[in-house]
Formats: C-alpha cells, structure tokens, sequence
C-alpha cells in the first residue's frame, strides 16, 4: 500500500507540491511519504498549516514538530473563521466556507511558488460521511491522494504504524465547531470554553482517547469511549465541578459514547 501511494506522489513531485497539513493523522502520512520520496529525489514541496481558534492548540506544536524532524519546509497561516456568517452562524454548511477560504489562501500561495499541486488528506472513508467542505476543495482543485486510492483510516493508521510516525494511532481532533448544535452563534470564548473542557478531561483521565464536549445551551454533553464511561461516573462530581466553574450550568454523560458527528445525525437519515 505504501509503494502505491508513493508511486502516486512521485507522479505529481515534478510539479512541486503544497500539502494542507493539519498534523493529523491523514496529512501527517502524505508528509512523511513526501520526504522520502524528497530525500531519493529533491523536489519543491511545502506544508501549508492554518491557525485558527477552531483548531486544538495541541495541533500546530505537533505539526511543527513533525515537519521539522522530517525536514518539510513548513508555512503557517491564520484566519479569523467567524468573519464568514455561515462559520459564525454555526450554519450546516459552515465547513464549505470555511475550507474556501482556508484552501484559497493556500492555492494562492501554492500558485505564487510555483508548486502545481496542492493536496490534502481526505481519505476514501472521508467520502462516506457528511462532508460540505469537499465541495470547496473540488472547486480549487485540490487534489486527495489518499480518497484517490481508495485508502480509509484503518490502512492509513496501519502504514504511519509501518513508517514509524507518533500520529499511528493519534485520535482524531476535528474542527471545534463540530462540538455546537447547529445554528448556535459561536465566537471565541465559546470554542475555548470547549478547548478547556476537553483538556480537562483528558488530564483527568491520561490516554482515554476521543473526548467531545457536546455543547447545547449552557448543558455540557460529554462523550467518551464506552469503556471509560463507568470510569468517569466515578468522578462524576469532580467531572461536573470542573465544568461548571468554566461557566457550563449543567454536565450529563452521554450513555451512548462517542461517536463521530454526533449532530450530524438527522443529516445522514435524511
């Protein structure tokens, strides 16, 4: 699987290549690849990483980390999501005018630079799930190796295993804004209440895995692997004191677990 996925980078490396790298998962993969195949045969290739409050903090030090160890040039960007309504407004398609104007800024650069390519880490399994934002990046022409080759989480976790990278088995930490209903207004005390939140409740508990602060109103809905559910009943009252002194009136436990998109629900049934 990686010599596939490194026989379609090749094809693209002569042109130069831009990669929106997140320090996920996904990207962190293409990066790695990319400075292989970079150290065989250099080649222009840059990793376009953007700030924003929607993003975890935790991301843009691991990402800078990586593509300094891997010896990646890196470019970092910012942007204030809330100046679009849709982003502000919590609106169901707010992902497609935030990856608009995140990937617009790194196709002008990529065309300033002289690198043909810009890439990003979608991956096939990306393409069965609720995902307004792919309509962005099919306008600019972004280009996913990874959905190209028909690659899901499972192998791309398998082959940062095989490569030896620190994001192997990394849980996923997506965009801020998916912890709100939609259609709430969301500015930036509210996402770094969440930030806080979940931060919280990974100190409490070390290597629980994905956490999502679920937020409707001013009640706290936290979802947590099955397994570390009856753990965290058994903190139930420190779980619940933390929270509200970040300024939530009400905590509850989701019984379900997480689960990814949870508020996409009703999306995927319609």
């Amino acid at each position: 699987m990686i010599e596939r996925l490194e026989a379609y980078l090749r094809q693209l490396a002569g042109g130069g290549i831009a990669l929106a790298y997140s320090g996920g998962v996904d990207s962190s993969l293409l990066l790695a690849i990319l400075a292989g195949l970079k150290q065989n045969k250099p080649f222009a290739v840059t990793a376009l990483t953007m700030h924003t409050v929607l993003q975890d903090s935790r991301e843009m030090a691991e990402a800078k980390g990586l593509a300094e160890k891997l010896g990646i040039k890196q470019k970092i960007f910012s942007l204030n999501p809330f100046s679009a309504e849709a982003v502000r407004h919590n609106r169901i398609d707010r992902c497609y005018y935030c990856k608009k104007a995140i990937f617009t800024q790194f196709a002008v650069y990529a065309r300033d630079h002289g690198l043909k390519y810009l890439l990003d880490g979608t991956n096939a399994d990306d393409l069965d799930i609720y995902r307004p934002g792919r309509k962005a990046l099919a306008e600019l022409g972004v280009v996913s190796p990874l959905a190209a080759l028909g690659i899901g989480k499972e192998e791309i976790r398998m082959m940062s295993a095989e490569l030896g990278l620190p994001t192997a088995f990394k849980p996923a930490i997506p965009c801020l804004a998916t912890r709100f209903e939609y259609d709430m207004l969301l500015n930036d005390e509210a996402v770094r209440r969440v930030a806080a939140g979940e931060a919280l409740i990974r100190e409490m508990f070390p290597g629980i895995g994905n956490v999502r602060l679920r937020v409707h109103g001013t009640l706290a809905r936290l979802e947590l692997p099955p397994d570390k559910i009856p753990v965290a009943a058994g903190k139930a009252a420190e779980i619940t004191a933390g929270l509200q002194k970040l300024g939530y009136d009400y905590v509850t436990l989701d019984l379900e677990g997480f689960r990814s998109g949870s508020f996409d629900r009703k999306i995927k049934q319609d």
